[in-house]
């Protein structure tokens, strides 16, 4: 639901989404007056970052796929195969570049829910709920620092296997011949160790977003 009325919102009003100043201020206000805080708006955003990663390990696998088809093709084959590789590996830098930017986005908010956070406890003067809600505070912030080095360290390893598939690309674009794509097999091999690696990663941090957000007690 959220969602929708997010799609409506950005169509009709002009509200920034979470960056700085007043343009952040604007933003949290309004999904406020809807029940929604910085608590919910942090959980969403993780679930996203959570679902490019998603659907960028598919977009890999799927460009691998197309990779391995390209390097088994005959030459009547080729041209086919190499578009379909092409259109893959625009798909999969798309998907690549939506991951960094999920990612940017829990960062942004996660920061600014423990500024928050931090400035509630301060105001409290009951000893020992100022006390448990510091250690409630400090045992998410570290599910949280284990979760964000998790996403940033799969995010890391998708811009060299794009290298990869690109160069592959530009060099299948100029040599669409069966000598040419023979060469490629060893090419094919690392390739695919690369991806497969990448893909173990991210399914890693998928897990470890799953069970962040579970910690927080959403679903």
């Amino acid at each position: 639901m959220k969602r929708l009325l997010t799609s409506v919102i950005l169509a009709t009003l002009v509200v920034s989404a979470p960056g700085c100043g007043a343009g952040k201020s604007a933003y949290y206000g309004f999904w406020e007056q809807f029940g929604y805080e910085k608590r919910d708006i942090f959980v969403e955003r993780v679930e996203e970052a959570r679902d490019a990663q998603n659907d960028a390990k598919e977009e890999f696998k799927t460009t691998l796929q197309r990779f391995q088809e390209i390097t088994g093709a005959d030459g009547g084959a080729l041209e086919s195969k190499y578009n379909k590789l092409k259109s893959a590996y625009d798909a999969c830098k798309s998907r690549a570049e939506k991951v960094t930017a999920r990612i940017n986005s829990v960062e942004t908010v996660s920061a600014d829910l423990f500024r928050e956070w931090e400035g509630e406890i301060a105001q409290m003067s009951n000893p020992d709920l100022k006390g448990k809600s510091q250690q409630l505070l400090a045992d998410t912030k570290g599910r949280y620092a284990d979760l964000i080095a998790t996403m940033r360290r799969s995010e890391a390893k998708m811009p060299p296997v794009l290298t990869a598939f690109n160069d592959q690309v530009l060099f299948l674009k100029a040599n669409l011949n069966a000598q040419a794509i023979s060469s490629l097999q060893g090419t094919a091999v690392e390739i695919d160790r690369d991806v497969q690696s990448l893909i173990a990663d991210m399914d890693a941090s998928i897990a470890e977003a799953d069970e962040f957000i579970a910690s927080l007690g959403k679903k």
